[in-house]
């Protein structure tokens, strides 16, 4: 079965950095673009990142663009996500999700992903 499962959170100092993954098994992780979610205390789900299945196109939220980097290694069939200069407002439980497949470019909803992680916890403080 389809099961992507995350680690790599922690707490952080502001400014610091954190490097994510997420271990996928039980489909052909080449064939699916992938997302990085977080929900914030009190806060609904909001997507971070999204990577093409070949890993050759990426997009950012706003919040994040220039600071974090997602990426894939299809060999270890493991997607990442780097977070650089965190902020206390990056403090939320992170998800990667799997893409369905024939989604539209630039599909972001949580409707558009039909696996996901447990979360890992992200907390940024002084």
């Amino acid at each position: 079965q389809v099961q992507l499962v995350e680690s790599g959170g922690g707490e952080v100092q502001p400014g610091g950095s954190l490097r994510l993954s997420c271990a996928a098994s039980g489909f052909t992780f080449s064939a699916y673009a992938m997302s990085w979610f977080r929900q914030a205390p009190g806060k609904g789900l909001e997507w971070v990142s999204y990577i093409s299945s070949g890993g050759g196109s990426t997009d950012y939220a706003d919040s994040v663009k220039g600071r974090f980097a997602i990426s894939r290694d299809t060999a270890k069939n493991t997607l990442y996500l780097q977070m650089n200069s965190l902020k206390p407002e990056d403090t939320a439980v992170y998800y990667c999700a799997r893409r369905k497949r024939g989604t539209v470019r630039g599909a972001t909803s949580e409707s558009d992903h039909d696996y996901w992680g447990q979360g890992t916890q992200v907390t940024v403080s002084p």
